[in-house]
């Protein structure tokens, strides 16, 4: 009976623990001698699982649209020309660089041809005696057609306007004008029956040359001209001063 007893507590025992191994609820004699119901229970996350969720943060990233980055996000970052696209734009440098410098060499091969060309004129410029004739002075005028017109101009090495082409003539035979063509205006005595000669002047004072007769003048008339004799193209007052 004994031995009966002994291993039907055993038993009994085994079942027990058992019972709290797997979680389902076992009946244990608490110390008072009533029964009381005590339950364990154990749940684990499959494996699979945490992988899972692992692969999904390092893939995936979710921030507040009003985040700060710290002033990285406004940086600029330059961007990179290929190979191609920088041989293509030094190609084209070089090739903008050659027409300037052939331009450039075209510009001082036509000035180097104006000078020549001014310098020649001057050069078959001959001294003719200040007598103090009309004549002279016209055919000591005649001698620089070709010079060009520049604005203030006073030598024939650089060029004339109209009071400093008539000045530069009359000084070689001794006679002093002023500067501008108003100012020459004043000066002479004034004809109406014009000579050789004669200083002719607009009646405003705006332009002023040399009469050569049979209705003709020499003088520098304007920008992109030359000295030159043309027709008495307006009416003028006369002015002799030789």
């Amino acid at each position: 009976m004994k031995k009966t007893r002994k291993y039907v507590s055993m038993m009994a025992a085994a079942t027990i623990c058992g019972m709290l191994s797997i979680g389902i609820p076992a009946v244990a004699q608490a110390s008072d001698g009533s029964e009381a119901a005590v339950t364990s229970s154990r749940s684990f996350t499959p494996g699979s699982k945490v992988r899972a969720d692992l692969l999904t943060e390092s893939t995936a990233t979710t921030v507040e649209k009003d985040s700060s980055w710290g002033g990285i996000e406004s940086l600029n970052v330059p961007a990179t020309k290929s190979p191609a696209e920088k041989d293509a734009e030094a190609k084209a440098q070089q090739a903008q660089e050659q027409a300037q410098a052939a331009a450039s060499r075209h510009q001082s091969s036509q000035q180097v041809s104006r000078s020549a060309a001014r310098s020649s004129t001057v050069s078959t410029i001959t001294e003719v005696p200040a007598t103090g004739r009309g004549a002279d002075v016209v055919n000591y005028a005649l001698q620089f057609q070709g010079v060009p017109y520049v604005f203030g101009g006073t030598d024939p090495a650089t060029g004339f306007d109209c009071s400093g082409f008539t000045q530069y003539v009359f000084a070689h035979f001794g006679i002093g004008l002023p500067r501008t063509a108003d100012a020459q205006r004043s000066v002479g005595v004034p004809v109406t029956d014009p000579a050789p000669g004669d200083l002719i002047v607009t009646p405003e004072g705006s332009h002023v040359g040399i009469y050569v007769g049979g209705g003709r003048m020499i003088h520098a008339p304007d920008v992109g001209r030359t000295v030159t004799v043309e027709k008495l193209y307006r009416a003028f007052e006369y002015r002799r001063l030789v």
